[in-house]
């Protein structure tokens, strides 16, 4: 299992009303739940992603109210892996729980910056800037959480 794209980076403690604001709690589709992505930190951020890209993020990424749309709406809109110092706990369950790849790796976070190039390897845990030839070490995902993952979350992994 592996992932490559483009880096968007943001700072610590970006909430889940930032990463999808409670004002399109009551959008069911998760495609248009997609254009609203960062929008409360970011209103271009949907624009400026492409499909496959990774965000690198700061200290208790996620924190805040516990939706499910927030990781969901970054998944929609393309993000593959979302690596972070720390993420906050019930956004770290609701990342698995849709099938959206998370990291932790406080040394990722440091060297890597927007707009690089970056590689990652889910069965080794390795992380690559392929930009500045660097790499980084994080754990590599259990064979359970990566059986979540590859079938598109949990709901389908127990199908």
């Amino acid at each position: 299992m592996k992932a490559q794209g483009f880096v968007h980076t943001f700072g610590d403690n970006v909430d889940t009303d930032v990463i999808y604001p409670g004002q399109y709690l009551n959008i069911p589709d998760p495609k248009a739940m997609a254009a609203h992505a960062m929008e409360g930190i970011d209103p271009g951020f949907v624009k400026r992603v492409n499909k496959g890209d990774i965000m690198v993020v700061g200290q208790n990424f996620g924190c805040g109210s516990s939706r499910e749309h927030a990781p969901l709406a970054l998944k929609e809109a393309g993000i593959d892996c979302v690596i972070a110092k720390t993420f906050a706990r019930i956004f770290y369950r609701n990342a698995i729980n849709i099938g959206l790849a998370i990291l932790e790796c406080e040394e990722a976070v440091d060297g890597i910056s927007a707009g690089d190039s970056v590689s990652i390897d889910f069965d080794t845990g390795l992380i690559t800037n392929e930009t500045k030839g660097e790499t980084y070490q994080s754990e590599p995902f259990p064979e359970f959480i990566k059986d979540i993952i590859n079938k598109n979350g949990l709901m389908n992994s127990l199908k």
